[in-house]
């Protein structure tokens, strides 16, 4: 027998995305955002109030960048994610995190987070609080890169937000192929 919950914002898993802008002076400044994913080939959609700091940001210089939070930093990201730069402009620096400038987008891409997303804003609707993003580039440290020369999922050890339980889970193992293993029970 199912148990309803109604209507409630859960799916697994849901990435926790580290968004990085510049605000007007250049400073870098970033936030936790957990409801977004891929909408397109070339793009990502994130569901961001008009009231952060980083989407007044997004909207005046027209970039930002997504950045996979990792177990490593599990405490820095949810920081991001609690603290708003409308209240303190040095979260960065207090949640320990650096910046380097992307040379792809204008936004900044965070050192210690291995894997980004950088995107060019291609739209943002404050009702819906809709913010679409192009991607332009992944960027990956090579310490993440398996010997096949790919992001290998185990060396960048991403972690999910569990909407339910509001916690944050560490990805599994492998358990299958994709494109492949269903194969099998095609006729």
């Amino acid at each position: 027998m199912r148990k309803n919950f109604g209507a409630k914002p859960y799916t697994y898993p849901q990435p926790v995305f580290i968004v990085a802008s510049y605000d007007e002076n250049g400073t870098p400044d970033a936030m936790n955002a957990a409801w977004g994913g891929i909408s397109d080939d070339t793009q990502l959609s994130l569901c961001l109030s008009a009231g952060h700091k980083t989407v007044k940001n997004i909207q005046a210089r027209g970039a930002f960048t997504v950045s996979m939070a990792i177990a490593k930093y599990v405490v820095a990201c949810d920081y991001v994610g609690i603290v708003s730069a409308n209240d303190e402009p040095d979260k960065l620096k207090i949640a320990g995190f650096h910046t380097v400038k992307s040379e792809f987008v204008d936004a900044p891409l965070l050192e210690e987070l291995p894997m980004a997303l950088e995107c060019k804003l291609v739209s943002y609707d404050p009702v819906s609080c809709r913010l679409v993003g192009e991607i332009v580039n992944v960027s990956a440290d090579e310490s993440v890169l398996g010997e096949n020369g790919k992001i290998d999922p185990a060396k960048l050890d991403p972690i999910t937000f569990d909407p339910v339980n509001g916690t944050y889970l560490r990805l599994g193992e492998k358990v299958g192929n994709a494109f492949r293993d269903g194969l099998q029970l095609k006729k």
